[in-house]
């Protein structure tokens, strides 16, 4: 997780686990965390979220399945839109991510740990590589505070 993080977030693994070691109101606090939400390229996000729907619809099925066959979540989204419907709505300004954590809050901390890696890569083979790149940033982004979020309410990662 901590790699992706570095990649897609552009910040050393030290930066990363600083951030996650953070309680969720400090994160949600810190400048340089706000400077990085507010580094998304939101223009850039919004005109290609036709791209970002179709990778989603393509490959959060098999992404969900993962989820409950191999690390045992039992409450998994019934479709890609609500994924999709939650990105653009955080884009929009329309939900926010203590919102997004609250809804997140059930999943074990070791599988959303292991997760995080597969839901970033989902956007691997989009092109051009800028639009790949600030769609991993994006989620890359949200899912670090959902992992910020479970460090704190769930310490040991057993």
């Amino acid at each position: 997780m901590l790699p992706t993080f570095s990649r897609t977030l552009n910040l050393s693994p030290d930066a990363s686990e600083a951030l996650l070691s953070l309680p969720l109101t400090s994160l949600l606090d810190l400048p340089e965390f706000n400077q990085l939400l507010g580094s998304l390229d939101t223009a850039l996000l919004k005109e290609s979220l036709p791209t970002a729907r179709t990778v989603l619809s393509q490959k959060l099925p098999a992404f969900y399945d993962w989820l409950q066959t191999e690390l045992g979540i039992k409450n998994v989204p019934d479709s890609p839109e609500h994924t999709t419907k939650w990105v653009v709505g955080f884009l929009n300004n329309e939900e926010s991510l203590t919102r997004l954590v609250e809804l997140h809050k059930s999943i074990p901390r070791q599988a959303l740990d292991r997760s995080i890696p597969r839901l970033v890569s989902a956007f691997d083979e989009v092109q051009p590589p800028a639009v790949k790149e600030e769609w991993e940033k994006a989620i890359a982004a949200l899912c670090l505070v959902l992992a910020a979020a479970a460090r704190e309410n769930q310490p040991s990662a057993s």
